[in-house]
């Protein structure tokens, strides 16, 4: 057993136990993670504050349901937790909306769907790459997130966001575009510098 899963149990049953000091612990070690999760879903500073916050309460109300199955399910139990308390309050918000956009990708003379290929997605550092996927309107956002990152089908985004499958499609279809557009403008800009 490594020193990590340990360490996770002993903090867990100490936070089961009512220890704060480990609740604290508990904290430190996830909250940089967690919000980082959250930030995918949330573009708001302060709904991610609410969020987190929120999330947190639900954690440490809800700790005594987790049951330890081996290294990585706390982190992965907590991440569950704070992806559904993100869907949760962005619903709540009405900020999954569908969002309308001229049609930017036609309108855009820098852009030429030639030019991105798949490959080109390793061309891009990750800092640029998470801050193109967060610059996305929040709808496509948070379906690009679902599908992509959680691996969610249109089926489960479209019961989890209360949207139609057809238009959990749609969104991934055009935040892909976007995603493109914007690949191809930084190339183009990073081969003529």
């Amino acid at each position: 057993m490594g020193t990590n899963t340990g360490n996770e149990r002993r903090v867990v049953d100490l936070v089961k136990n009512g220890d704060k000091k480990a609740a604290k612990e508990l904290y430190d070690t996830y909250s940089g993670y967690l919000t980082g999760i959250v930030a995918r879903y949330v573009a708001d500073d302060d709904l991610l504050k609410d969020v987190l916050q929120e999330s947190f309460v639900k954690i440490f109300s809800s700790i005594d349901t987790f049951e330890y199955k081996g290294e990585g399910s706390l982190k992965a139990w907590l991440a569950k937790i704070v992806v559904n308390e993100s869907l949760r309050q962005i619903v709540e918000n009405k900020k999954n909306q569908a969002i309308e956009i001229s049609d930017v990708i036609e309108d855009n003379p820098e852009y030429d769907p030639e030019l991105v290929e798949e490959d080109d997605v390793d061309k891009i550092p990750i800092d640029v790459l998470k801050e193109m996927i967060c610059n996305l309107p929040d709808g496509y956002r948070i379906v690009f997130n679902l599908y992509v990152i959680e691996g969610r089908s249109h089926k489960e985004i479209s019961s989890m966001l209360g949207i139609k499958e057809n238009s959990s499609a749609s969104q991934l279809h055009r935040a892909k575009a976007i995603l493109s557009e914007q690949i191809a403008i930084y190339l183009n800009k990073k081969i003529k510098n």
